[in-house]
């Protein structure tokens, strides 16, 4: 899945917290493998994840996804839909977008103050 053993994965980050049983972690690992290919950029170790389950099976049922990387703000992706494997893809998708945006901010071209100006 990863092209070396030193790249960050999600299943080295991601713990899990709450109303979740242990036999739900391989699927949601499953589901949850897109988000490798935004983290390979980042150091295995450098990157910690906390999926969380509250209130499952209710009208209330939050699921909360979120990421920690050295040296970088937090990341946080909620939902609130009634069926876990849709509230899984849409905290997976959303994180996904963060994470882009948070490394396209931090490109020379998109950052003024960190491109070579060639002097």
């Amino acid at each position: 899945m990863t092209d070396s053993p030193d790249v960050a994965t999600t299943a080295e980050a991601l713990r899990l917290e709450g109303e979740f049983q242990a036999s739900e972690r391989d699927w949601i690992l499953e589901h949850c493998s897109k988000l490798d290919h935004r983290l390979r950029s980042y150091r295995a170790g450098s990157v910690e994840m906390a999926l969380t389950l509250k209130e499952r099976d209710t009208a209330s049922q939050r699921l909360t996804l979120e990421t920690w990387i050295s040296g970088r703000p937090r990341l946080v992706s909620t939902s609130n839909r009634a069926a876990l494997e849709e509230a899984v893809v849409e905290v997976r998708d959303n994180m996904i977008r963060q994470l882009t945006d948070q490394k396209n901010r931090t490109e020379p071209r998109q950052n003024r103050h960190l491109r070579d100006t060639g002097d």
